[in-house]
């Protein structure tokens, strides 16, 4: 389709392709999925049982989870100062403003410990069990003497940051040689701490498509290797999705109903789109109409925007709308969106924002002042939601959305997904009050 085709069809594209702030609601939403999805509840389920198996095992190596019992899982926590903070800003709707802090995960520290570390558990216990290294019925911490035997095989990804780091510290606590190719997007912080670890880190000139392209050719040539494939991946996209689940039990012990009078809207940053995707299916499963999540994303790299709103998914990126696909928001600097997730989420996402980096800077240190929480910047992206809510755009949304005169018992969420393991002096640098405009995009 020539551009100037796609424009007249999709005027929001010919908005976002001149690097504009944008809200993208998604007309599909709410209607039935289609047939022959590649994901269901039962395998969600199935990522839940596996991780509970873990537990033992994830307790004994990372022992910041051992207080709960090597459950990785993050805080939901209130933010009535940010709150009141966005809402004289006028960036803040009505009801109250929740944190969902992926950002202090463990072992991790960001969302992707969820569907990185969840993959390479699935592949170590298909090794485990196919060798006899594992039987049903064992407790999984025994797979702690298992080094020797997981350094005969290779975990490969390609990332431009959290990703890699998810898988480099899972391969290398289990044994595995892992490898990481990077794109120029990562930040050296991150090669640096892979390298720390014993990681192998091998660096692109070129974007996270190339780094991925290079990790799939690299892994391809060796029978022993085994790579994670950010674009495709049901199993990361398994591993994000049973965050749902453990939600919904913290909204309730937490006494926030989500139901036809008490709307819950969730903003989750987004790049290639595998952890909206998978947190989005999963919440749908749990709350159905009542919870609308948002993707948010960087002005030059819409690329679920791009996807979800021509209907082309993987088959057009950020690139063929003219855009650079260069940001700060390093884990966000995809053009392409996932082939898996976009399907799964014509009809359960509720729309796409698109955001300008000076705004993620803005919103981290207005956080950090706020709630003393430091999160990265493609973290913060997840308050441009709450935000476009509050515009008048947003409010005809909700108007539309018969949700009005329901928004005083909403609650809204802002998927915080990383910032733990960001180095102190790196901190400092961020939450600056100055950096250089050339670099922000």
């Amino acid at each position: 389709m020539e551009l100037s085709d796609l424009f007249a069809r999709f005027p929001v594209l010919r908005r976002a392709a001149q690097a504009e702030e944008v809200l993208w609601p998604n007309p599909r939403c709410g209607q039935p999925p289609a047939k022959g999805e590649e994901v269901s509840p039962g395998e969600i389920a199935d990522a839940a049982a596996r991780l509970e198996r873990f537990a033992p095992y994830l307790a004994q190596v990372f022992p910041d989870t051992a207080e709960d019992g090597g459950i990785i899982e993050s805080p939901l926590k209130p933010a009535p100062v940010m709150e009141a903070s966005l809402r004289a800003r006028g960036e803040m709707p009505a009801g109250r403003l929740l944190l969902k802090l992926d950002s202090e995960l463990a072992a991790a520290g960001s969302v992707k410990a969820r569907g990185g570390i969840y993959e390479v558990l699935c592949h170590a216990e298909a090794l485990a069990l196919e060798h006899g290294v594992l039987r049903p019925g064992d407790c999984y911490g025994k797979l702690t003497k298992a080094r020797d035997f997981f350094a005969r095989y290779t975990v490969q990804v390609g990332s431009t940051g959290n990703l890699g780091l998810s898988i480099g510290v899972m391969g290398a606590a289990l044994g595995f040689h892992t490898v990481v190719h990077m794109s120029a997007d990562a930040r050296q912080w991150k090669k640096d701490l892979l390298r720390q670890k014993g990681v192998e880190v091998r660096e692109y000139a070129g974007d996270y498509a190339a780094a991925v392209a290079a990790g799939r050719a690299a892994s391809r040539q060796d029978p022993m290797s085994y790579f994670v494939d950010d674009e495709h991946s049901k199993n990361l996209f398994l591993g994000y999705a049973v965050a749902a689940s453990r939600l919904r039990r913290q909204l309730e012990r937490q006494g926030v109903a989500v139901d036809r009078e008490h709307p819950l809207f969730v903003t989750i940053p987004c790049g290639v789109g595998g952890a909206p995707g998978g947190v989005t299916y999963g919440l749908k499963a749990a709350f159905g109409p009542f919870v609308h999540c948002f993707f948010a994303e960087p002005v030059q790299a819409p690329a679920m925007l791009a996807g979800l709103a021509s209907g082309l998914g993987e088959k057009i990126s950020a690139g063929d709308l003219g855009l650079s696909g260069r940001t700060q928001a390093d884990g966000l600097a995809v053009g392409r969106p996932s082939g898996l997730v976009c399907p799964l989420m014509e009809t359960r996402a509720s729309g796409v924002v698109t955001l300008r980096d000076r705004r993620l800077y803005d919103y981290l240190r207005l956080l950090y002042r706020t709630e003393g929480v430091f999160v990265e910047p493609s973290a913060a992206a997840g308050f441009a939601g709450p935000a476009v809510l509050a515009s008048e755009e947003g409010r005809a949304l909700l108007a539309r959305l018969g949700l009005e005169g329901k928004m005083e018992q909403a609650a809204h969420i802002v998927w915080t997904t990383g910032g733990r393991l960001v180095p102190g002096e790196i901190r400092r640098e961020i939450l600056g009050e100055t950096f250089s405009p050339e670099h922000v995009f």
